[in-house]
């Protein structure tokens, strides 16, 4: 069995814990040994006495990166610090799992083969039947979703289900969600449950049928999305023409809402630009945007990662880690995705590394010293084959 290792998060506003104490506990019974940095769970709600209960012991940060496995929240490369004193931190030979970022940050992956560490990123997970229970992704999403709506919500001038009084009647607030993801549908549903009037919108056709199954309305635009169909169910990146031409058929939808929800996210690409100046300005003041698409640079060309602006009277939200915010809640559901993916990699003589598993193959990183990913590799101007040297001895620049 394995020694894992439980990290404190060091990114700032991280406040959620990859691994909570009744996780632990399940691990613990399968013949793991559990290490947790000292007060690693407090900011998510989990104090160090918890995980002593349910039989990990609580230790100092440098015992817990000697650990055989070391679980992340946020890997080396996800989020701001110093990734190389970060990487450093790590024992060579040791196995990183959580989320990495290695398509937004390839550079860190480089970093960690050249260190020897084999790293799992979590985001790259396949989307598969048999990785639905590890689906980090998702889980975190859909808790977005539901933040977003509360925190529209509570900067919004209106409130948002209909109220009949002896004074009159308060009509409902006009939601519309961009992006029918997990996030989308998530924030779909919530809004409907505060009572909002909801329209949502989506490039992709096939996702009317969601749409309407959570009670909004699904707008349709006279454009040609045969192509917007990506892979594992995610959008394609579109031509910048299809983004200014449905820019200019969303614009009447948007000024006609209150609050206006984008989530529209690529794999490995800048969140498209969705919301222009000129459909802001026609939304009326007291409005609201909540860009949960802020992190991979925003769906709106006004937001700013993790401000609040107002631009006309139109209020502008750009939350980038919405889930950290319930950290107690998102750690729950994180931590049972990283236990089931820890449970599929790790066998009874420590990691089992089945490179034809898909589930091994679209999350592994790095491994043997070289970034070992497809996709990673390509963006660091590496050969396709895996097995190849690292960028450092081939005299790529990592500066």
């Amino acid at each position: 069995m394995s020694t894992i290792g439980v990290t404190a998060e060091t990114a700032p506003g991280e406040s959620r814990v990859a691994v909570i104490p009744q996780e632990a506990e399940a691990l613990a019974r399968q013949g793991h040994e559990i290490l947790v940095q000292m007060g690693a769970g407090s900011p998510a709600g989990f104090p160090d006495e918890d995980y002593a209960a349910r039989g990990a012991r609580v230790v100092s940060r440098a015992e817990v990166l000697r650990a055989e496995v070391v679980v992340q929240v946020r890997t080396p490369g996800a989020g701001a610090g110093d990734v190389a004193r970060l990487v450093a931190e790590l024992a060579p030979g040791a196995v990183v799992v959580g989320l990495g970022d290695p398509l937004g940050n390839p550079k860190a992956a480089q970093q960690l083969a050249d260190r020897g560490v084999t790293s799992f990123a979590l985001e790259m997970l396949p989307r598969i039947t048999r990785a639905q229970a590890m689906d980090v992704l998702s889980s975190q999403a859909a808790i977005a979703g539901y933040k977003a709506v509360l925190v529209g919500a509570a900067e919004l001038n209106k409130i948002l289900p209909m109220l009949s009084t002896a004074a009159g009647t308060l009509p409902p607030a006009r939601i519309l969600v961009v992006g029918a993801g997990v996030a989308g549908l998530s924030a779909i549903a919530t809004a409907r449950r505060l009572g909002g009037v909801v329209q949502a919108y989506d490039v992709r056709p096939e996702s009317r049928e969601q749409v309407q199954s959570v009670g909004a309305t699904f707008v349709e635009l006279a454009l040609d999305t045969s192509a917007a169909e990506g892979t594992g169910g995610y959008a394609a990146a579109m031509s910048e023409d299809f983004y200014r031409r449905q820019q200019e058929l969303l614009a009447s939808v948007v000024a006609g809402s209150d609050i206006v929800i984008t989530t529209a996210q690529v794999p490995g690409k800048p969140a498209p630009k969705l919301l222009s100046v000129e459909m802001v300005a026609g939304m009326a003041p007291g409005s609201v945007i909540v860009d949960v698409a802020a992190a991979a640079g925003g769906n709106c060309e006004l937001s700013r990662p993790d401000e609040a602006v107002t631009v006309g009277g139109v209020r502008i939200l750009a939350p980038t880690n919405l889930p950290a915010t319930v950290a107690t809640h998102a750690s729950r559901l994180l931590a049972k995705n990283i236990g089931n993916f820890l449970r599929h990699i790790l066998g009874g003589d420590g990691l089992v590394l089945d490179r034809a598993d898909p589930i091994v193959a679209g999350s592994l990183i790095t491994h043997d010293g070289a970034v070992v990913h497809p996709a990673v590799r390509e963006l660091l101007g590496l050969p396709a084959d895996g097995s190849a040297t690292s960028a450092s001895s081939e005299g790529t620049d990592r500066s």
